[in-house]
């Protein structure tokens, strides 16, 4: 089992910025697909970005081209950075591993919106 410490979130005003880091354990972090998924309150979780093993990259309709993941597999770290953030992003961030029908969970970083 991955083991994954997400870091980074906080309160930003609208139309700021933040970067997300979520550090992996383990030494296949290379092999992994990595994504970030966020839930608000009431609502249900909810894909925000993937990147696979080859460095492809995915992103909901909702982050546009706002948001970018991205990875080092020399950390062992995937990243999630957000631009023009609005209110609506406001959610408990989380990220994921997966690994053939293994899939992992941080414990979540939140990330409020808000003037």
């Amino acid at each position: 089992q991955v083991q994954l410490v997400e870091s980074g979130g906080g309160l930003v005003q609208p139309g700021g910025s933040l970067r997300l880091s979520c550090a992996a354990s383990g030494s296949i972090f290379r092999a992994l697909t990595m994504g970030w998924y966020r839930q608000a309150p009431g609502k249900q979780r909810e894909l925000v970005a993937g990147i696979n093993s080859g460095g492809t990259t995915n992103y909901a309709e909702s982050v546009g081209c706002r948001f970018t993941i991205s990875r080092d597999n020399a950390k062992n770290t995937v990243y999630l950075q957000m631009n023009c953030l609005k209110p609506d992003d406001t959610a408990v961030y989380y990220c994921n591993a997966r690994h053939f029908s293994s899939s992992s969970w941080g414990q979540g970083t939140q990330v409020t919106v808000s003037s």
